[in-house]
């Protein structure tokens, strides 16, 4: 005889019998939330535990002459990053000689893929990182951390927002165009202003152009290059203060200007940040324009 069944034969009336077979199933409730939610926290190759991960390299492809799409696999398959839009990781290889060179990097991968982490990174003449990733051959590992979150973006947090950006500043500010579009419930109207040398260096263009085809009511993507091709049908040089005046809105709660690049666009769009913690103060056109650090993000 079970142990259920012999409770049951010793109580007198169904009454006193419910309150412990409820009593039963919450505590098998528990058991099972407790247990997903352990498994859940698990399911995250990035916990913020400020551990290094190594990851090993699946594949890599070239994007431009100096830019390449790279892709490494999470710890487990059913892994997703655990990261969250918008923010970045660290990486990290040691150097021959006992040194660690650590530098930033933002994913462009969606926040709940499984098993898999992309990046999309430049690489620089004596940039020790970016040589190193270059150098990457499949299934070796790089270390990473994080996740490191640099803005929660949260659904419908602004009417509209602006990003303007230039070369590999790119890839934060894919990843907001990314989860707004993604998300039915986001009515966010995205405006992208972004800057590159040629047509043959923007980054991504091919889903940044199906993204504005396929929400034309909310994306709008516009590209500035130095040197434009005989075909080219976007912008030609500088993002100027003429151009923004005339496309920015007004300076408002229910707006927003994300901007990243290089140093010398944020010197001339933004300022630069004091710090990664202190965005400092508005300087250059969007000051020229009214805009303050309310106004204004710096990735």
């Amino acid at each position: 005889m079970s142990f259920l069944s012999k409770a049951a034969r010793t109580v007198s009336s169904p009454r006193v019998l419910y309150p412990f077979l409820a009593l039963g199933t919450v505590g098998v409730a528990y058991h099972f939330s407790t247990m997903s939610a352990i498994y859940n926290e698990n399911s995250k190759t990035f916990k913020g535990d400020d551990k290094w991960v190594d990851l090993k390299l699946i594949k890599s492809y070239d994007l431009s002459s100096n830019t390449k799409h790279f892709v490494f696999a999470t710890e487990s398959d059913d892994d997703v990053s655990g990261l969250q839009t918008a923010s970045c990781v660290l990486a990290k290889f040691v150097t021959p000689k006992g040194s660690n060179v650590i530098r930033p990097y933002t994913p462009v991968s969606d926040t709940e893929q499984k098993g898999t982490i992309e990046f999309v990174i430049k690489k620089y003449e004596g940039g020790k990182m970016s040589s190193h990733l270059f150098n990457l051959k499949e299934n070796d590992t790089l270390s990473f951390k994080g996740p490191i979150v640099k803005w929660k973006w949260e659904p419908n947090q602004f009417k509209e927002i602006t990003l303007i950006g230039g070369g590999t500043g790119i890839t934060p500010l894919y990843q907001l165009v990314h989860e707004i579009t993604k998300n039915p419930q986001d009515n966010t109207k995205v405006h992208l202003i972004y800057g590159n040398l040629s047509p043959k260096d923007i980054l991504m263009k091919k889903e940044l152009d199906e993204y504005a085809a396929k929400h034309k009511d909310q994306v709008k993507v516009t590209y500035f290059v130095d040197k434009a091709e005989s075909n080219w049908d976007g912008k030609t040089g500088y993002i100027t203060k003429e151009y923004l005046e005339s496309e920015l809105p007004k300076p408002s709660k229910e707006s927003k200007i994300f901007v990243c690049g290089p140093p010398p666009l944020y010197n001339a769009i933004s300022g630069n940040k004091v710090s990664p913690t202190d965005q400092g103060e508005v300087t250059g056109i969007l000051a020229d324009l009214g805009f303050t650090k309310e106004h204004v993000f710096k990735f």
